[in-house]
Order: structure tokens, then sequence, then C-alpha cells
């Protein structure tokens, strides 16, 4: 289904997804709401996707730096709070190192913040001072200066000192509107776009990258924390839950064998029995988001969001997405094919095999 026209183009970008940290356990009552019998938190843990961004013409962007490698000289507010979460980190690095271990120049035009948060502002100083540091609408009043000068905040001036910090204020003539989101034209070639996307924090962004061109264009959209989980996304009216999945989100469990995997998953009557038993229909999110500045504005943004996200050739893909982690490749490798190689409908209905001790207690495993 598409709802959402997007403008055409005839310039694509470069995608490189990079994982620079696996984090977790993630406790799902913290982010999500209503609970599903058997489901407490995630079996593996989550990463905080960065993406690099290579524009025809040689330009140059990173979208999220991931975690801090030296996580303890975050500003002392966020230093102090990360022991607190219990978290667990895995192959922690730096974006900038991933970079230069491939070869790759770091400098680079810009650095994207999606939102201000420790697990995705990295160390902006990683990067020579000629790149820029860009933020969302409203960032610099809510959240400047940062520490030192202001003690409390989550953010440090060095994080921006030396650079410009640019914020997106959907102003001028590179502003539109995709669907229902204010949209920042930001090459001017309709090459990306980046979106306002608030509720989740102060200034949060999300970018709609072209990914090929022509009568089926495709695009990635990087979604930042719009939501932490695929589930708080879909299903929606939109795009309901189909009667037939391929593959099989339960691959690797061990009552489905190879022939089943290949023949996908039939969830009938079982899907609906859970959301009824949850107070909620069909095609209602398998969860409510539950955690940000302003719950009830990021709902609205995740509902503006399922109108593109029903477009098969569209890619959400959210920041802290384990399945997008384990089925995409990895930089240095482009993900511009995505379509082409079925990554999207591979990773689409995947968190359903989250439920797996539902589907077991169903007889459907």
């Amino acid at each position: 289904m598409k709802l959402v026209d997007i403008p055409a183009g005839d310039v694509p970008v470069t995608v490189r997804l990079m994982n620079p940290v696996n984090f977790g356990p993630a406790i799902i009552k913290r982010f999500m709401a209503p609970p599903v019998p058997g489901l407490d938190q995630w079996k593996d843990p989550s990463p905080s996707l960065s993406f690099l961004l290579e524009h025809p013409s040689g330009r140059r962007l990173v979208w999220d730096l991931g975690i801090r490698k030296d996580y303890a000289n975050y500003a002392p507010k966020i230093a102090d709070y990360i022991p607190t979460t219990g978290y667990q980190f895995d192959n922690l690095c730096s974006v900038a190192d991933m970079l230069t271990e491939h070869n790759v120049s770091t400098d680079v035009e810009a650095v994207i913040w999606s939102h201000w948060h420790w697990d995705h502002i990295g160390n902006p100083g990683t990067f020579p001072p000629s790149t820029d540091l860009i933020v969302g609408r409203g960032f610099k009043k809510a959240m400047l200066p940062g520490a030192p000068a202001n003690p409390d905040s989550p953010i440090q001036e060095s994080d921006y000192a030396g650079r410009t910090l640019r914020e997106i204020e959907f102003e001028g003539d590179n502003v539109l509107k995709i669907g229902q989101f204010d949209a920042f034209d930001y090459f001017g070639d309709g090459s990306l776009y980046l979106l306002d996307t608030p509720g989740h924090a102060v200034g949060h962004l999300s970018a709609l990258v072209r990914t090929t061109t022509g009568d089926k264009a495709t695009f990635v959209l990087l979604g930042g924390d719009v939501c932490h989980y695929q589930g708080i996304l879909r299903p929606s009216a939109h795009l309901p839950v189909p009667a037939h999945i391929l593959p099989h989100p339960c691959c690797g469990h061990p009552n489905v064998d190879e022939a089943a995997a290949k023949a996908g998953f039939c969830p009938g009557t079982a899907f609906d029995e859970l959301q009824t038993d949850r107070g909620r229909k069909p095609t209602d999110t398998l969860y409510d988001l539950t955690f940000g500045l302003d719950v009830e504005l990021a709902t609205k943004t995740v509902g503006k969001l399922q109108e593109l996200d029903c477009d098969e050739n569209v890619f959400v893909i959210i920041a802290h997405d384990r399945f997008v982690r384990d089925v995409v490749p990895h930089f240095p490798a482009n993900i511009n094919d995505w379509h082409a190689k079925g990554f999207g409908e591979q990773v689409r209905w995947a968190f359903l095999g989250d439920l797996e001790e539902y589907w077991k207690s169903k007889g459907l495993l």
C-alpha cells in the first residue's frame, strides 16, 4: 500500500550500516506496554545503529554515533547514570575507528544526531573541527550550554565547541511536506530529507534517504528512536499482520525445521486472540509506546510514520532493531539493493518471532 507521495528525484545516496555496539538487556516494561505473556526482555542485546551516507558529489554524512567508547567521559550526569542501567556492552567501538580501520576518512561534512540521548551521540570529538554537528528543531534552546558550564546537562560543551552546531529549523526554500512530516531537503536534489519527528526527545530527527531511482524508487527511512521496537510500529490499520509470513519469524527454533521455515508462518487467529486478550484490535500495534519526553506526541509521530511504513519501497530502520542488524550487510557494504535482495520483507515481521512462548502455547510451534 502506498499512502504518501514522495517527490521524484534522480540522485541516490549510498547508505552503509554500521553497528558500533550491542548492549542490554532491555527490560520491555520500561519502554512499552501492555505486557505479552512469556515475554519480559529480549533474548539478544540491542544495537545502536549508525550510518555513513555518501552523496554522488562526494559529500558525506554520518548519522548517529552510537555509544561513546570511553563512556565514563560522558557529561557527569550521564556517566553517573550508565552504571545504574545494568547494561552490558559488547564490541563497543567508535564510528570514527570503524571508518579509519577501512581506510575511510573521518573528514565528513557533518555528523547528524537523531537526538541527544547518550546511546546515540558518541563522541563528536573523534571527527575533525571541520565536521559540522547537525541537530533538530529546538535543540539549542533546550540543551545549551553543555557541561561543565551547565553541570546538569546530558551533553558536553566539547561535543560542539570549535565546530559549527547547525540546527535544522524546517524553514525556508528547502522545506516541504512528506506525508504529515515537515521535511528538509538536505542536498536540494531530493536525495536526502531530514524529517521532524518529535516526541521522544527535544529535536528528534529522522531521515528519508533515496536508495534507488526510477518509477519504483526505493528509500531507507532512518527512524532513530521514533520507537524502540518494531512491535510499537506494527501492525497498523495500513499494514495488518498478513495471513502468511515468509520467512518464518521463528527460524532457528528447534520445532521449526527447514521445510517449515521455507513454508513460512500462518499466525491464523492466534494473533487476533492475543490482541483481544490484551484489550486490543488485531490492527493495533503489539505494544504502545510508554517511554520518551512527550509520550502522547511521540505516539502521534509513530502514527504518521505508519503511513510510510506500509509502502513496500520504504525500509524503516529504527536505531535499536536487532533484526536489521542480523539481516542487513554491515559496513563497508552498502544496502542500496535492500529491496532487490528482500531485506525489507525478511525484517518486517521478524519481531513476531519474539512471541515464541505464546505461539507454543497455541500449538503453532
